[in-house]
C-alpha cells in the first residue's frame, strides 16, 4: 500500500474552508474591480455626451446669432464642472485633426499600485480606453468630443478598492481559520474518546461502553461500537464456555487413560516382573545360563514401570482440590527436581495465601505450570527454570522465567503455548510468552473475579 502522509482532519478542513473564503474574497474583489471599470467607462461616456450636447448648443448660437466671430469648440465652460484628476477632454474635427484639448493633472498617489496588479489591470481592464461622441448640427457632422482618463490614475483608483478588499482579507481569514478550528476541535473531541474505546477494545476488555454524542454521525458511530462490543463479549463468553467443556472433557479422558494404563498395562508389567522373578528362580536350579536373561526382563519390565509412573502423573496429576495448589505445585517442582538428576534446576516462590482460589484456576494453573516446565526442561534445554506465583485481592498472577534456548518444539509440543492461552482464554485472563537471547519468560494474570464468575456457572 502506499504510505500517504496522514494529517489533522481538523487542519485539513480548516484548510479547505481558508481556500474557499480566499477564492470567495478572491471573486468579490474581481467583482468589485469590474463594477469600478464599468462605472469608470460610464462615468467618461456621459461625460462625453454631456461635451457633445454643450458643443451642439454653442454651434446652435453661433448660427441663431450669425456672429462673423467663431470661437468653436470651446471647452472651457464644461471643463470647469465636468474635470477630475486625469481626466481629458478633446475636440476632434471631421478630418481627424485634435483643434482642442484639455486635461487636469493627477496627483502622485501615496501608495502607488504594484507593477504585477497595473500590468494585470491594464491587460484585463485597457483603463486608457476613449470614449467618443459625435457632434451634429442640422444633420451634419461637424467632429467627435473625446474623453478619456490617464490609464495610472484608474489604475491606482481600482487597486485602492482592491486593497481594502485585501485588507479586510488579511484580518478576516485568519481570524475565520480560527473559529472554524476551534469549532472543529470542540466538535471532534468525541473521537478521541472513540479511539481510546478502541484501544480498549483490542486490549480485550469488551466492557467498553460509549456514552450519547452530540453529532448524529458519531452517535451511529457510538451505536455500531456499542453493538459490536456486545457482540464480541457474548461471542468471547461463549468461545470461552465452550473451550472450558473441551478442557474438563480433555482432561476427563486424562483420568479415562490413566485409569486404563495403571489399571491394564500396569498390572500386565507386574505380571511380567513377577514371572520374570519366578523363571529366574527355576533358572537357578535348572538352567543357571538364562538368568542373564530374566534379569534383562525384570530391568526391563522395571523401565517401562516407571515411565508408566511418569506417564501417568503427568496424565493423572495428584487431587489439586485435596491437597491444594500450592502442595502440588511444591510436589510437581520437587519431582522434576528428583528426575532431573542436578541437569536442571527448579524453583518456586509463592507470595500472598492461595487458600480461596477456585479450583478451576488451580486446576488450569496447575496444567499451565505442568506443560511450562515440560517446554523447558525437555526442549528449551534449559539449566535454570524459576516459578513465581503471586496472589493479589483481584488476581493471581503466574511468572516462569527459565535459561533455556529459544526452540519452537518447546511452544509446538504436547498441548503447547495454544493450549495454555485456551486455558487462559476461558478464565478470561491474559497470557504473553517473550524469548531472547538468555531465555524465555511466561506470564500469566487471572482475574479472580471472572473465575469466581466460571466456577458458580460449572456448579449449577
Amino acid at each position: 500500500m502506499w504510505n500517504r502522509p496522514r494529517f489533522d482532519l481538523k487542519v485539513r478542513l480548516t484548510l479547505r474552508v481558508a481556500a474557499v473564503s480566499a477564492a470567495c474574497f478572491a471573486a468579490i474583489s474581481a467583482y468589485f474591480l469590474v463594477t469600478a471599470d464599468s462605472a469608470a467607462h460610464a462615468r467618461i461616456d456621459g461625460i462625453a455626451a454631456i461635451v457633445a450636447k454643450t458643443l451642439e448648443l454653442q454651434q446652435g448660437k453661433i448660427q441663431w446669432v450669425a456672429s462673423p466671430r467663431s470661437d468653436f469648440p470651446n471647452l472651457d465652460p464644461v471643463s470647469a464642472h465636468v474635470m477630475t484628476p486625469g481626466l481629458c477632454l478633446g475636440f476632434r474635427s471631421a478630418s481627424g485633426d485634435m483643434l482642442q484639448r484639455f486635461c487636469s493633472g493627477a496627483p502622485a498617489p501615496a501608495s502607488p499600485p504594484p507593477q504585477a496588479f497595473a500590468a494585470f489591470y491594464r491587460s484585463l481592464f485597457d483603463p486608457g480606453r476613449e470614449a467618443a461622441r459625435p457632434v451634429i448640427v442640422r444633420g451634419t457632422k461637424l467632429g467627435e468630443t473625446v474623453v478619456s482618463v490617464d490609464p495610472a490614475v484608474q489604475t491606482a483608483e481600482a487597486w485602492h478598492e482592491a486593497g481594502r478588499l485585501m485588507i479586510a482579507l488579511a484580518i478576516a481569514l485568519p481570524l475565520l481559520c480560527a473559529l472554524v478550528y476551534a469549532a472543529l476541535a470542540r466538535a471532534l473531541r468525541p473521537t478521541r474518546m472513540i479511539g481510546n474505546g478502541l484501544e480498549r477494545i483490542a486490549a480485550g476488555d469488551l466492557t467498553t461502553r460509549l456514552p450519547p454524542f452530540d453529532l448524529a454521525e458519531l452517535s451511529a458511530i457510538r451505536d455500531v461500537f456499542n453493538h459490536l462490543a456486545e457482540s464480541l463479549d457474548t461471542a468471547l463468553a461463549e468461545r470461552n464456555e465452550l473451550t472450558r467443556k473441551l478442557i474438563a472433557l480433555q482432561d476427563e479422558e486424562r483420568r479415562h487413560l490413566a485409569r486404563e494404563l495403571h489399571d491394564e498395562f500396569g498390572q500386565s508389567l507386574a505380571a511380567i516382573r513377577a514371572l520374570a522373578a519366578s523363571a529366574r528362580q527355576t533358572a537357578a536350579q535348572d538352567c543357571p545360563g538364562l538368568l542373564g536373561e530374566c534379569d534383562s526382563i525384570a530391568r526391563t519390565a522395571t523401565g517401562m514401570m516407571e515411565t508408566l509412573r511418569g506417564a501417568l502423573f503427568r496424565l493423572r496429576p495428584p487431587d489439586v482440590d485435596e491437597l491444594g495448589l500450592v502442595a502440588s505445585l511444591e510436589g510437581l517442582v520437587s519431582g522434576w527436581n528428583g528426575r532431573s538428576r542436578g541437569q536442571t534446576r527448579f524453583d518456586i516462590s509463592f507470595e500472598g495465601a492461595f487458600e480461596s482460589v477456585p479450583a478451576s484456576v488451580s486446576a488450569n494453573l496447575y496444567r499451565i505450570v505442568q506443560e511450562a516446565l515440560t517446554n523447558a526442561a525437555k526442549h528449551a534445554g534449559a539449566t535454570k527454570v524459576s516459578l513465581h506465583l503471586t496472589m493479589a485481592e483481584s488476581e493471581i498472577a503466574l511468572a516462569i522465567e527459565d535459561d533455556g534456548r529459544p526452540n519452537e518444539a518447546a511452544v509446538k509440543s504436547g498441548m503447547g503455548l495454544l493450549g495454555m492461552r485456551e486455558r487462559v482464554a476461558a478464565l478470561r485472563g491474559r497470557l504473553s510468552f517473550e524469548t531472547g537471547p538468555h531465555g524465555s519468560a511466561l506470564r500469566v494474570v487471572i482475574p479472580l473475579a471472572a473465575a469466581d464468575g466460571q466456577a458458580l456457572e460449572h456448579a449449577a
